[in-house]
């Protein structure tokens, strides 16, 4: 991305009029700028990875240093621990969480499997709570984790509660591409795959993220009955089959969700 030429350009995203702080999103826009693979960066690294100008991007890292966001190392500048508190705000606002964590860890005394809840975020689903039992995927998962939802079971349980012209707008914006001999990448199977979803309430994966995972989802709902995260048990396929995981877990899983959809009080 090419850096703006005019510190005051907007960006090109759609806003919300008068409403819309600018200096505010420029801020996450760097936050953003970090990820696994650019971990530590210079200015300049900054500035193009965000889309504005040095002067732009420098005041901002230097008030995220201030604050203690960010440090840095001669050059390079890099996000500090402090930044996982604007995470945990989000999931100190939202108390579900942590009524959830119970039924979540006696489903995986039960099953003897991981389980994990997800909300979708755009295209993509986003961990806010993980029990694990084992570690069944090379992936490394945690609070806060971002994986495709269309060749996810938790991603197709909510990609199958949008409306149909949503759905599709993010099946063409996906990147379909395979990440084992497994993943559906037609895109009409795919679609054919999360309506059978929704009608049956649930969605089970066969090694189609990692080879050797299975995992099977159900929604989790408000008390309008519509799905705002989904929550699932995850195996591996030389321990049980996909019929077996149908068999065994998701009963338990079902009950656990409708559990949780019962704790949401909006």
């Amino acid at each position: 991305m090419t850096p703006v030429t005019n510190d005051a350009t907007e960006p090109t995203d759609k806003k919300p009029g008068d409403s819309y702080v600018q200096s505010f999103a420029r801020g996450l826009a760097v936050v953003k700028a970090f990820n696994a693979a650019r971990p530590a960066q210079t200015l300049s690294e900054v500035a193009q990875a965000s889309g504005l100008t040095r002067a732009g991007a420098r005041r901002i890292l230097l008030t995220l240093e201030a604050l203690g966001y960010v440090r840095s190392e001669g050059r390079l500048f890099r996000l500090t621990p402090r930044i996982l508190d604007l995470g945990f705000s989000y999931l100190t606002s939202m108390p579900l969480w942590n009524l959830a964590e119970p039924f979540m860890e006696a489903l995986v005394q039960q099953v003897q499997e991981s389980s994990s809840a997800s909300v979708l975020d755009g295209d993509d689903i986003v961990y806010v709570l993980r029990v694990p039992v084992r570690k069944v995927m090379s992936i490394n998962l945690s609070i806060g984790s971002r994986l495709p939802a269309w060749c996810t079971s938790m991603g197709r349980v909510m990609l199958s509660a949008l409306p149909d012209a949503e759905l599709d707008a993010v099946l063409r914006r996906a990147d379909l591409r395979a990440h084992t001999g497994r993943t559906i990448t037609d895109l009409d199977t795919l679609r054919a795959r999360i309506l059978d979803v929704r009608a049956k309430g649930w969605a089970l994966v066969d090694q189609e993220l990692e080879e050797g995972l299975i995992s099977i989802a159900a929604p989790i709902r408000n008390r309008a009955g519509q799905v705002i995260a989904a929550m699932n048990v995850s195996g591996q396929a030389n321990r049980t089959s996909a019929a077996e995981m149908e068999a065994k877990f998701l009963a338990p899983l079902q009950q656990a969700a409708q559990k949780i959809s019962q704790m949401v009080v909006v």
